[in-house]
């Protein structure tokens, strides 16, 4: 795993439990983090990502804390004005159908918990060395769904010509 000076980046944590967000709040510092807003209530959560500098968001998503609209509300609110933050959300959700829904959603990394240091880091690194492009569409704005390039061989181009 590559080493990054993480000094000058500042991370908003969006979890219910204090005890995780203080764990964090400690993971971070240990990285070297400079910055750690954190926060249970989505709505505060939002308020600390428009008046802050924020350069990664971590966000719960939980019975108790819906991390999925938070993350909607970061892609698709006109008022976000960072939409291409990237978005690791942290879950004990592990079935496909919830990482399917991370993605769908726009996350552009998904934690399962428990989670270790080393699994933290190991998707911050993710997140700086495998920059997607981001698609636009009516009701989708998020990193292209897309992990690796997907040959043409025996399909149909779909997309009309330009000309």
């Amino acid at each position: 795993m590559q080493a990054y000076d993480l000094s000058k980046i500042s991370i908003l944590v969006l979890e219910k439990h204090l005890l995780i967000r203080n764990l964090l709040t400690e993971v971070f510092r240990e990285f070297g983090v400079a910055t750690t807003l954190s926060t249970a209530d989505p709505d505060k959560a939002y308020d600390l990502f428009m008046t802050s500098p924020v350069d990664i968001v971590m966000s719960d998503w939980s019975p108790d804390l819906d991390g999925m609209a938070f993350l909607k509300r970061l892609r698709l609110h006109t008022t976000s004005h960072n939409r291409f933050v990237p978005v690791i959300v942290c879950t004990a959700n592990s079935e496909l159908r919830h990482a399917r829904t991370v993605r769908d959603t726009g996350g552009t990394e998904i934690l399962i918990k428990p989670v270790s240091a080393r699994t933290i880091y190991s998707r911050i690194c993710s997140v700086v060395e495998n920059h997607r492009p981001f698609i636009s569409c009516l009701d989708f704005f998020g990193p292209d769904r897309r992990r690796r390039p997907q040959p043409m061989e025996g399909r149909v181009e779909r997309r009309k010509s330009a000309i």
